[in-house]
């Protein structure tokens, strides 16, 4: 018994890879390999690299009409029943990205080196020799390519890509002017009365009993136009009008004329992510957050007494007008909702 045998190993014959596969296959009557005609006339070459560095020139061009037709064609005109200015960008955009495709495909099987290859199987990890020659194969195929050759394809390749990041640019624009400090204001102005967010009937305060909430908005949330504006302007300025005992209420000394006979006012939106405050606590005085449990204690001044809401609940300044209704004395001193970096 020979040795391998001895050690449970099969010998391979001779002829054969030991992976179950004989030695390269014969040739299966594939047709002999002819050069191309780019191959054996320069004249061919120069024509073809024309042609792929005339589509990543129109590629360019075409590009930079998108971004002309970006700013050029009005938002509302109309076009064989599209909108004139998406569908002349659409097909400008798509057109480049299409004349890039072509022509790089163009060049491969035009201008690229043209030989067959036959590569035999081998194991899934590659060797340090392998890897090495995979660096090489790199290498070579950038050679082949002619990319350094060839400057004229190589250059419209490049002006024709970096065109591409034009479009990215522009349309950064479509995400709006910058908000600047308008999270920081509502609708509330001085002399603002408060109404109920259900009737839009003002609120006097002689009308609101010991204990009770209210939920309100300002007056004049009804002029403003409806759609996204409206729904902002509302989300912002919601409040939550609550009564108490004047001796409960310990108020900031800059706060001691905020309220009115035990009538305070405070943003109806929590300060840790945004939900609508006004589980009312009427015993303890307290404010609860259904979606995360903050808790506010609207006696003192708003102040977070659990969970995760990182600052107090802003407070609304209020008084009574001449005919006893509930009025804003100004907007919130502070930005209402949640916390953002920019606040300071």
């Amino acid at each position: 018994m020979s040795d391998e045998t001895s050690r449970g190993e099969v010998p391979v014959p001779a002829g054969q890879t030991g992976t179950g596969h004989e030695g390269p296959v014969p040739n299966p009557g594939l047709p002999t390999h002819e050069p191309r005609p780019t191959d054996v006339d320069e004249r061919a070459a120069k024509r073809a690299e024309r042609q792929v560095a005339t589509m990543f020139g129109l590629a360019t061009l075409l590009t930079l009409g998108f971004v002309v037709a970006y700013f050029a064609v009005p938002m509302d005109a109309s076009f064989l029943g599209f909108g004139a200015s998406s569908f002349i960008m659409g097909c400008a955009l798509g057109i480049a990205l299409l004349l890039i495709g072509i022509g790089a495909v163009q060049w491969a099987r035009k201008l690229m080196s043209d030989h067959e290859m036959v590569e035999e199987r081998h194991p899934a990890k590659s060797t340090d020799v392998e890897r090495a020659e995979a660096i090489a194969t790199v290498r070579q195929g950038g050679e082949e390519s002619g990319i350094g050759r060839r400057k004229l394809i190589r250059n419209s390749l490049i002006g024709a890509l970096a065109a591409l990041g034009l479009p990215v640019i522009v349309l950064l624009r479509d995400l709006g002017p910058l908000p600047g400090n308008a999270s920081a204001h509502t609708i509330w102005r001085r002399g603002t009365r408060l109404v109920n967010d259900v009737t839009f009937e003002p609120i006097k305060a002689e009308d609101l009993e010991l204990g009770q909430l209210v939920n309100g908005v300002p007056e004049t949330l009804e002029k403003v136009p409806e759609g996204a504006k409206r729904q902002d302007a509302r989300a912002k300025s919601s409040i939550i009008i609550v009564r108490m005992k004047e001796n409960d209420i310990r108020a900031l000394p800059n706060r001691r004329d905020w309220g009115v006979s035990g009538i305070l006012c405070y943003s109806k939106v929590c300060t840790h992510v945004g939900c609508p405050v006004n589980l009312w606590e009427q015993q303890t005085h307290q404010v609860l957050c259904p979606c995360h449990q903050s808790t506010f204690n609207l006696a003192d001044n708003g102040r977070v007494v659990f969970g995760p809401a990182a600052r107090s609940l802003p407070q609304l300044p209020i008084m009574v007008d001449a005919e006893g209704y509930l009025v804003a004395r100004s907007d919130f001193h502070e930005p209402v909702g949640p916390s953002y970096w920019e606040r300071g």
